[in-house]
């Protein structure tokens, strides 16, 4: 099947559409949800980093923390997993990263998140599951109340971030991650709340996608915290001020 024609769009209303993908995208919640999550981090990780990947043959300590979800992106057709990511927040301690590298005060005094333990399946279709993760990532924070999205990445990765408008907030340097495999990472971070303003400042490609879209299939279940917006985990909605 063709990328694109693995989208569905349905026109609602002017500037916004419904947009349906052969997946869902939900937050493990079952022993059988973590093991397509364990799977999916061991094939991915073993194509690119297999010292890594011979670690994640089984759940980690960070999979069942307070203050962390992971994502499963798993076929509507057959169940298959698809893709994963687990997200970190500071509700209840420091991020992992934060073992490795002490962040800016405007971070440490804010409510954030990391995202880590990505993994997506080979072939066309996971370039578009990578898309959706990282909008359930973000929808998820906006959801919950996070002020920043806070990313370690490692070479190449780390331009892909740089892409969506992550600002490098230690000048391109880079620090090996303790819970990275001791592989050296730039630390990245965007502002939940003008994310989508930049996006559209910018023309960025992806603006209509994050921002005009709303994906039915990503299916959070999150619990909106005071100072979100009703809907946020799905829908679209006006731009945050600068």
């Amino acid at each position: 099947m063709d990328l694109a024609e693995s989208r569905k769009f349905i026109v609602e209303t002017p500037g916004i559409v419904t947009e349906q993908v052969p997946f869902t995208i939900r937050v493990a919640r079952s022993d059988a949800d973590f093991d397509k999550a364990v799977q999916m981090r061991h094939e991915a990780y073993g194509r690119h980093v297999p010292a890594v990947a011979e670690k994640l043959r089984s759940l980690e300590a960070y999979d069942r923390q307070p203050g962390t979800v992971v994502l499963v992106a798993e076929s509507k057709l057959d169940g298959s997993p698809l893709g994963t990511m687990r997200i970190h927040t500071s509700r209840f301690g420091p991020l992992p990263l934060e073992g490795s590298v002490e962040l800016p005060a405007e971070l440490r005094d804010a409510p954030r998140s990391e995202a880590n333990r990505l993994g997506i399946t080979n072939g066309r279709i996971g370039r578009l599951v990578k898309l959706m993760l990282f909008k359930a990532y973000y929808r998820y924070c906006l959801a919950t109340g996070i002020d920043w999205m806070v990313i370690a990445a490692r070479s190449p990765l780390d331009r892909q971030y740089e892409a969506l408008l992550f600002t490098d907030l230690f000048d391109g340097q880079y620090f090996p991650m303790r819970h990275g495999g001791n592989i050296p990472h730039r630390v990245l971070g965007l502002r939940v709340a003008t994310a989508e303003r930049r996006w559209a400042v910018a023309g960025h490609a992806l603006y209509d996608f994050m921002g005009r879209t709303f994906h039915p299939d990503i299916e959070l279940d999150a619990e909106p915290s005071a100072s979100s917006l009703p809907g946020v985990t799905a829908a679209p909605r006006e731009l945050a001020a600068a």
